[in-house]
């Protein structure tokens, strides 16, 4: 259990959820596990929950405060909301700044300078962790060129131009992604992104965890009552979730990124776990998907400090604190939408 932005969060499996006076109550085989006041709270959300008794979703309906269901994977699974009052506000307010490109691009350049500042900061780390082993002194000047690129982003007033500066920070990054596959070179290499097919193992990995991460985006922001499928950079298309593909922009480097480099470099995954198409694409093996998402949803367990919050959450709630805060600033609680930057 997990209070933030007063959100309460609850993480364990298998909880039932009821209502004693003005308090939720946490029940798991009739023991309880906590119990909270609910006077202050927004919305509570529940991941792997048993059940929530109809005094508590009647008590929340009345007062407002959202129930937000999830499986213990992330998977949005419903909303449980009273009469449609700040929802419908948030989600025209979203609907607005997204059809406006001088209103889309401010919140817009917040996720790319998040997106850009991690990967510098994923490149300082490895010379820190690993001199020995890459070439320091490229890594050094493209980190330098990314602080440059984050302040033209601060300043940046289209989208067209947005998406050049992003484009130029990723072409840096990626040329020493490879520098930092530090094991099984001869199997795991990286060259360039290729994405519709991946032709090789590792763009593979990097297109799968992209998957994973986009639909935990996604379940984030429809928990907090707005549309993943209208965005401010990514534009609207028929099936794409816009948004989440917005607001995930700052984890892909931090999270997803990391997260294959580490099972490369730990040989959880290895050679064996990919097959070859006659087309050249490459495909995970079943068992390697299995291993891939284990290890992913014991990622999402570990605990880090969030750097606007200042509070620990686990790396799994990173989405969905981002999301709230990103309808905080919607509904004008913030005066700006912090990214998450990592260091």
């Amino acid at each position: 259990m997990k209070k933030l932005l007063n959100t309460l969060f609850i993480t364990q499996p298998e909880v039932y959820l009821s209502l004693d006076g003005d308090n939720i109550v946490l029940l798991k085989e009739k023991e309880q596990l906590g119990r909270l006041p609910l006077h202050n709270l927004e919305s509570v959300v529940a991941f792997g929950y048993t059940g929530a008794s109809p005094a508590l979703m009647g008590y929340c309906a009345e007062r407002n405060i959202s129930l937000i269901f999830f499986t213990m994977n992330g998977r949005f699974l419903a909303r449980v909301i009273g009469k449609s009052r700040g929802n419908v506000v948030l989600r025209k307010k979203q609907y607005r700044i997204s059809d406006d490109e001088i209103a889309s691009v401010q919140i817009a350049r917040n996720f790319i300078i998040g997106k850009i500042y991690n990967q510098k900061w994923i490149l300082e780390r490895m010379t820190r962790d690993y001199p020995l082993r890459i070439d320091v002194t490229q890594f050094k000047d493209v980190s330098r060129f990314l602080s440059a690129i984050i302040k033209q982003v601060r300043l940046c007033d289209s989208l067209e131009t947005l998406r050049g500066l992003e484009g130029q920070a990723a072409i840096n990054y990626n040329k020493l992604f490879d520098q930092m596959i530090l094991q099984q070179k001869d199997d795991f290499f990286f060259h360039h992104r290729s994405r519709r097919p991946p032709l090789d193992n590792v763009n593979a990995m990097l297109s799968f965890a992209y998957t994973l991460l986009a639909n935990d985006t996604a379940s984030a922001l429809e928990g907090v009552g707005l549309d993943a499928y209208v965005g401010f950079m990514h534009q609207d298309r028929p099936g794409r979730v816009s948004l989440a593909l917005d607001l995930m922009e700052e984890l892909r480097g931090v999270y997803a990124d990391r997260f294959v480099l580490s099972l490369i470099n730990t040989k959880v995954i290895n050679k064996d776990d990919f097959l070859k198409k006659e087309n050249g694409t490459v495909i995970m093996t079943d068992e390697a998907r299995k291993k891939f998402l284990k290890a992913w949803q014991n990622k999402k367990q570990e605990k880090i400090t969030h750097p606007f919050l200042g509070e620990k959450i686990s790396w799994g709630l990173v989405p969905h604190a981002q999301a709230l805060l990103l309808a905080r600033f919607l509904r004008g609680d913030l005066d700006e939408y912090p990214p998450f930057l990592w260091k």
